[in-house]
């Protein structure tokens, strides 16, 4: 598809909700070239909201996405979901190789242990929950409000789970919620740590600075982490890791771009 298609200027589409969305989108929408759309999920209640035009709301998999790229004449499509939004990311690659618009996957790197963490990589949130038992009985949960039915069944140990809007069920029969958005701060995560006595954090490797200080409050007390490790990519997909690559990308400046 020709750049420009949309009216003269670039259009370029980002799947959002991310920090590096928002970053991207802000980036992007200062170029009188480009007409950038960033679309949304609609899963939290009240979505920091990126510069530029804004969709909320699923495409309808990805038979939906390839529609829409058709119908808005879209130049370049950027996949900056959550770095575990498996299908969306799965849905954006089907959708790019059946209209040849091109895509990219702009993926903030994951975190990397150093001297005194004690992590326990595990591949999935059920493979978590099995872990769990043998390390402690007062867990840390940060791994999203959609992801606490991998542990609803582990009766025995106390939860703290924190997410951005309340979790609906099933929720483990021991679970306090506390409602919080990053960015976190190191005395913030130390203190929660301390003031609910927890023996184990469980976490997601989603990389970057918003979320990483409870890994070195959790190293300072002596913690275990359990970390689900980060699904790859699809196959085939360009990734960019900071914003200013994905930037010139987008805007068909980089080389391939």
């Amino acid at each position: 598809m020709p750049a420009g298609a949309g009216g003269g200027r670039r259009r370029v589409l980002i799947l959002g909700g991310t920090t590096e969305a928002r970053r991207l989108a802000a980036v992007l929408a200062e170029d009188p070239a480009l007409r950038v759309t960033s679309s949304l999920a609609g899963r939290v209640a009240e979505p920091r909201l990126p510069a530029g035009d804004v969709r909320i709301g699923g495409f309808g998999g990805p038979a939906g996405l390839a529609d829409w790229l058709r119908a808005e004449r879209v130049d370049a499509l950027v996949d900056a979901t959550h770095p575990f939004a498996e299908v969306m990311s799965h849905n954006a690659a089907l959708a790019a190789a059946g209209t040849g618009v091109p895509l990219l996957a702009l993926r903030r790197p994951g975190w990397a242990p150093v001297e005194g963490d004690r992590w326990h990589p595990v591949g999935s949130l059920a493979d978590a929950a099995a872990a769990l038992p043998a390390l402690g009985l007062r867990v840390f949960l940060t791994t999203g409000r959609q992801g606490l039915a991998a542990f609803a069944h582990l009766d025995g140990l106390h939860f703290l789970a924190r997410s951005v809007d309340a979790p609906g069920p099933p929720l483990p029969a021991h679970c306090e919620v506390l409602l919080d958005r990053g960015p976190f701060t190191l005395d913030g995560e130390r203190a929660v740590l301390r003031e609910h006595r927890i023996d184990v954090l469980v976490t997601k490797d989603s990389g970057g600075a918003a979320t990483a200080a409870k890994l070195t409050a959790a190293r300072e007390l002596g913690l275990p982490v359990v970390i689900v490790r980060r699904p790859a990519p699809p196959a085939g997909v360009r990734v960019a890791e900071d914003v200013a690559e994905a930037a010139r990308w987008a805007a068909g400046t980089a080389p391939g771009g």
